[in-house]
């Protein structure tokens, strides 16, 4: 280590000494450009509002920009100066100069441009009297540039007013005036009356003025009124084209399924299939004509509408069925009468494809290993756009250190699933018109899961359901068949009985189990829209089990509802996952996130099964706990134990974590985990067997509180947009296990102390942000 460090603290003396004189290989009368400061209104005490933001953007929108810097030091000045002139062409040298910066000089400024963009910016904000003038100061060989900006009152807008009714045009531009962005009393501002035009426009769009354009609308902007207001007059250009001032319908819907360039002549010679409103020209019937009823909102005759055309394009896209979609829309005779044609190219995907995937696993429970996975995919299986996945996978992995170190696990997975592009409903057809493709979805997987001369898993699923999303922010998964079946093997009985004398946790968690019934998922999400101060997601869902099958299900010589002899598995369980990313600046997120829980089993189950717990601890949870280890409750999982993983039916976890950008797509992060877990009723443990319950699991409202584990800590992501990989290093605060006065424990922090940070850090590597 000793080697290593020296060589780095050499460099980085080297960068420091070279960024301190960055100016000694200037050339003479060379200046060093430093920066731009922009001053507002120094001669006047008046102040504008949210000054510090305006003279921020401001600053950010002079040219050229300095050199870059962290701390002060301008570090890639400084590498660009530690290389020196290379000699040669190649070489250390050579690479070292191209990392680095050359040197900004001050005869870079260009003053007048700058005021001219720095007065622009401030009258599309409404300082129309704005008055801008920049000089330079220069001190040794460093000089920077000083902006002074007066800017006068902001002006406010006085009255608003639209064309005169002289037609079908003009009349629906007033008739959607009183959603005008344009409000009387608000300030003036550039950016608003662009987008009123696009919103004019938009308003003609929907109404068949095809080709109509923003640039067609003049907004008139008097100033001349006084008292610091403006008078705004919409108004329809004179020179606009007679195109873009008339509405077009729909005549010929012409639709090329399976396009390609190279067979763009024998298509158009092809006599079309004539369906509904759509002439289809596939020689080939590559696909059933239905599927354009769902595909294409467009009717002949009808008026264009720019929904039915977004709607389209939208619904052939998310399909995934084609590789490439182009719609165009083309005038009849020459825009001589107001039709269109619509084409439709569509080129579609292979229809089978092959992947491969192999990928590492790092998990906070000491277990390492690898998993391979082919995936063979079926497009267009029934020329309906359906899509079928067949997948195979198999993997291994071992405990690298801990009570079962050495311990591996092999597992074989195997999955089939079926998607239609549409909702498969017995006797009912329902009719969707939004832009996202509903999808009916079936699937059936097996897994084995090996541990070794210890115990095997045989797990059974399959599902039927649906997904469709109610608009960009709304997704629904609905599933009114969910069945798993999961069956434990034993090498022996003697091994099976061991195993559940030294854990019997593991008498519940390996028995055979049978879970019928239903699930509805439903997702929020505003994500997507960056420019949100507060961004939002939200998870609920809502899991039954027997509930409906438990009716006509038999009953065994136990008493129990069972279907092939093993107990049906019967509760309702729901879950709510709220989380908040709130935007102090543009390099620096708070995100919070609550997450509940709560299962009640009933009939045959006295607490969920082992599959439907809820877990706490992990790199994605509390994260100064390893995962699955922590509660239920007051519980303490002992060291010596085979089988560590703790479930509860009831959860409550909170985090926080604050999100700050380092350096390029370094970010950095500092959090708090709180939470817990526990039965719904205290685990007693199994009749005459010794040490089997969990004292202290069970829910009390009074004392949930109370019983909450707290961890903090701090983490690095590296954050490439296409994939984050995050590290993070947590220690508790708040162990509830301990007793009752005892389980806050800062005093026993001691990052110096061996033992206590064997004891207590907890290393997370984990792919993705943990919330």
């Amino acid at each position: 280590m000793r080697k290593l460090t020296r060589p780095l603290l050499f460099l980085l003396a080297c960068l420091v000494y070279a960024g301190c004189s960055s100016t000694k290989s200037l050339k003479p009368g060379q200046i060093l450009y430093t920066g731009a400061e922009v001053k507002i209104n120094p001669d006047t005490s008046a102040k504008i509002d949210d000054e510090k933001q305006v003279k921020k953007d401001l600053e950010t929108k002079t040219r050229p920009r300095p050199n870059k810097s962290i701390l002060g030091i301008k570090y890639k000045l400084a590498i660009y100066n530690l290389a020196g002139e290379p000699k040669k062409p190649k070489g250390i040298k050579n690479w070292l100069r191209k990392q680095g910066e050359p040197p900004v000089l001050l005869s870079e400024v260009k003053l007048k441009y700058n005021n001219d963009v720095l007065k622009s910016y401030l009258l599309s904000e409404g300082y129309l009297q704005a008055v801008v003038t920049g000089d330079t100061v220069v001190k040794e060989k460093k000089g920077k540039a000083i902006y002074t900006a007066n800017t006068g009152e902001r002006y406010k807008i006085n009255q608003v007013t639209f064309p005169a009714d002289t037609g079908v045009l003009t009349k629906i531009i007033n008739q959607n005036k009183d959603k005008s962005l344009l409000k009387v009393g608000n300030f003036y501002d550039l950016d608003t009356y662009k987008n009123e035009r696009i919103r004019i426009d938009n308003d003609l769009k929907e109404n068949g003025y095809f080709y109509f354009s923003p640039d067609y609308l003049i907004l008139q902007v008097d100033s001349t009124i006084g008292k610091d207001l403006v008078n705004v007059t919409i108004k329809v250009k004179d020179i606009a084209p007679d195109a873009g001032l008339k509405p077009y319908s729909i005549k010929d819907i012409n639709i090329y399924p399976a396009y390609s360039l190279r067979r763009d002549s024998t298509l158009r010679k092809l006599k079309p299939l004539e369906y509904n409103d759509f002439n289809i020209y596939d020689d080939r019937n590559t696909f059933k004509p239905r599927l354009f009823d769902r595909l294409v909102f467009f009717k002949k005759g009808e008026t264009y509408n720019r929904r039915d055309h977004n709607q389209s394009l939208n619904r052939m896209v998310n399909i995934g069925a084609f590789q490439d979609v182009r719609a165009e829309f083309l005038p009849v005779d020459s825009f001589k009468n107001n039709e269109l044609d619509l084409n439709i190219y569509l080129t579609p995907l292979k229809k089978n494809s092959l992947s491969f995937s192999v990928t590492g696993t790092s998990k906070s429970n000491n277990f390492v290993g690898s998993e391979v996975k082919v995936t063979q995919t079926t497009r267009n299986l029934f020329r309906g756009a359906e899509q079928l996945d067949v997948s195979v996978s198999g993997g291994f992995e071992t405990q690298v250190k801990g009570t079962s170190q050495g311990k591996n696990s092999l597992s074989f997975t195997a999955e089939g699933k079926l998607t239609f592009p549409r909702f498969i409903v017995p006797f009912y057809k329902p009719n969707s018109t939004n832009a996202f493709i509903p999808k009916t979805i079936a699937s059936l997987s097996y897994q084995f899961l090996s541990r070794g001369s210890e115990y095997s898993l045989s797990a059974f699923k399959g599902e039927f359901g649906y997904n469709f999303k109610e608009n960009l922010y709304k997704e629904h998964n609905f599933n009114p068949i969910s069945i798993n079946f999961v069956k434990p093997g034993f090498p022996s009985d003697f091994i099976r009985d061991s195993l559940y004398a030294a854990n019997p946790l593991l008498r519940t968690t390996l028995e055979k189990q049978f879970i019928i019934g239903s699930n509805y998922n439903f997702t929020y999400t505003n994500q997507m829209e960056d420019n949100r101060r507060n961004n939002t997601y939200f998870f609920g869902g809502l899991e039954t089990g027997g509930n409906v099958w438990g009716l006509f299900a038999p009953t065994n010589s136990l008493g129990q509802k069972a279907i092939f002899n093993v107990p049906l598995t019967q509760f309702i369980r729901a879950e709510a996952d709220l989380r908040d990313y709130y935007k102090i600046n543009r390099n620096l997120i708070w995100a919070n996130r609550l997450n509940l829980g709560y299962g009640y089993a009933y009939g045959n189950s006295t607490s969920l099964p082992f599959v439907r717990q809820f877990f706490a601890g992990g790199s994605n949870d509390i994260r100064a706990f390893a995962a699955r280890t922590l509660g239920p409750g007051t519980y303490k999982v002992p060291d010596t134990a085979v089988f560590a993983d703790q479930g509860g039916d009831i959860k409550l976890m909170l985090n926080t974590e604050l999100r700050f950008k380092i350096v390029s797509v370094l970010y950095g992060a500092i959090f708090a985990d709180a939470g817990n877990i526990w039965l719904r009723k205290e685990d007693t443990g199994i009749p005459g067997v010794a040490n089997s319950g969990r004292p202290g699991s069970g829910f009390k409202l009074s004392e949930a509180f109370n019983q909450l584990a707290v961890g903090t800590g701090a983490g690095l992501r590296v954050d490439a947009t296409i994939f984050v990989i995050r590290l993070d290093v947590a220690f508790p605060v708040r162990k509830p296990y301990l007793p009752e006065g005892q389980r806050w424990v800062f005093d026993d922090i001691s990052f110096g102390n061996k033992d206590w940070r064997k004891q207590n850090l907890i290393f997370n590597i984990g792919i993705g942000y943990p919330f």
